[in-house]
């Protein structure tokens, strides 16, 4: 048995650079984006369902999803919204459970890496939620640096995420990104160690 600690933030918080360095120390993580994408690769019902409801505008010349046109549309109307979230939420939790339980693991716990853990049910997935924190004008920064999106689509995107504040009352552990690297890879370093411990009883038969 192994135990799922949930690891989220708002966006640019940097949630897979502070994944990418549990990895480090052997942790499993799964990123519920990448399952997110795989969930509407082609082929899938579910982009067959996302090409029926928002036409075929929202598709490459290849066939794929075009994420960014559909951002546009959906973080603009928060009715289209709720229908794509209606849509993939449950196939996206499925398939998360099915990645969290890898094969001749033998670390204590695993991360769920995801920017919706809260504001969805993947929260009833985790042991503890683990909140990767920078202030909001540092996730703008960030995200439009990254994604090249214009401001004001980066703010659309975090006001209809959680509030950062009521993110972090919900948190039990928080990792302050806003630092060093190499600050960060200490926090990530000494809470690795403390989880070892806190949940060594999940790795007995």
């Amino acid at each position: 048995m192994t135990a799922i600690l949930g690891l989220t933030g708002g966006i640019g918080s940097g949630k897979s650079t502070v994944a990418r360095m549990f990895a480090t120390h052997g942790v499993h993580w799964v990123d519920a984006d990448d399952v997110a994408r795989e969930v509407v690769e082609p082929g899938t019902p579910a982009l067959a369902a996302i090409r029926d409801h928002f036409g075929d505008e929202i598709i490459t010349p290849e066939g794929a999803l075009d994420r960014a046109a559909l951002r546009q549309i959906v973080f603009s109307d928060d009715s289209q919204r709720q229908w794509l979230e209606a849509l993939l939420h449950p196939r996206i939790r499925q398939e998360l459970v099915r990645q969290l339980k890898p094969d001749h693991y033998a670390l204590p716990y695993a991360l769920l890496v995801s920017p919706l853990l809260l504001e969805t049910d993947q929260h009833q997935l985790v042991e503890q939620v683990l909140v990767v924190d920078v202030p909001e004008e540092v996730q703008i920064e960030r995200t439009m640096a990254r994604d090249t999106n214009e401001r004001a689509q980066v703010e659309r995107i975090i006001a209809a995420q959680m509030p950062r504040q009521e993110r972090l009352n919900k948190a039990d552990r928080v990792i302050d990104n806003s630092e060093g690297v190499d600050q960060v890879q200490h926090q990530v370093d000494e809470l690795h160690r403390q989880f070892l411990v806190a949940f060594e009883p999940y790795s007995k038969p």
